[in-house]
């Protein structure tokens, strides 16, 4: 699934003026590619996520997804925002499945399998009957993925999903993420403002600036897939994005 950014820009309006949030994006995303959009807040970083998806119109230019122009959100882009969104009235297992049950052709045992087989995945298979209050946020965020995965999105838009969350449990599923990747081969377009999970997590950085919004260079990076955040290359990496986010 090929994204295509071609001379896009977004303006909002307020009560007292119109503000420009994005300006003259372009960028082209392959099939299988890992994406973060890095940048401070305020850089439009989720605007452009919410314009991929479908969410938001923009005032120019144009998205294309496989050379088709995206107008309306799809159930090949999944989403997986920063709060978990999960029903309280609902199991993890119930979570999980409810969108699948709302199709027209839902088949409740086929439903159960495949989510009974993500939850594994993640290590929640036990925890399947419990209720989003009796989880962890790290637990309630797994869920949360699994949701968006049990439905087959070509694409995975992740809006800093785990910002919220203790380092350690931050780590640990920005370790299960590469890993869900890895099996599934999924595109996946991940937003944050956190350079040292950009530089982990991605295949291609998307350094972008504010006032208005606007893409300051993508860095391609090449360390293997298994990373090491204290490795000299890794820290070097981290440098060289500072310094460009911080040239304001």
């Amino acid at each position: 699934m090929t994204i295509e950014i071609k001379n896009l820009n977004k303006k909002f309006k307020t009560h007292e003026k119109t503000v420009l949030a994005l300006r003259d994006i372009n960028l082209r995303i392959e099939n299988k590619d890992f994406v973060c959009l890095l940048g401070p807040s305020g850089c439009g970083k989720t605007t452009l996520l919410r314009l991929i998806g479908g969410l938001e119109k923009e005032e120019s230019g144009e998205i294309l997804e496989n050379g088709k122009k995206i107008d309306n959100p799809s159930k090949e882009r999944g989403f997986v925002f920063q709060q978990y969104s999960l029903f309280p009235w609902l199991t993890v297992l119930k979570n999980v499945t409810f969108g699948l049950e709302i199709g027209k052709n839902s088949n409740k045992e086929h439903n159960l399998r495949r989510a009974d087989t993500y939850l594994k995945s993640v290590g929640l298979e036990d925890s399947k009957d419990l209720y989003p209050h009796e989880l962890s946020g790290g637990m309630k965020q797994r869920v949360a993925i699994v949701r968006s995965l049990v439905n087959k999105p070509k694409i995975l838009l992740m809006d800093e999903p785990f910002s919220a969350l203790d380092v350690q449990n931050r780590h640990k599923l920005q370790e299960e993420l590469v890993r869900i990747w890895e099996k599934t081969e999924k595109t996946i377009i991940f937003v944050t403002h956190d350079v040292d999970e950009a530089v982990f997590l991605s295949e291609h950085i998307v350094l972008m600036g504010r006032n208005p919004g606007h893409i300051k260079e993508v860095y391609h990076n090449k360390l293997p897939k298994q990373r090491n955040r204290e490795s000299k290359e890794f820290l070097e990496i981290q440098h060289y994005i500072t310094e460009i986010l911080n040239d304001e």
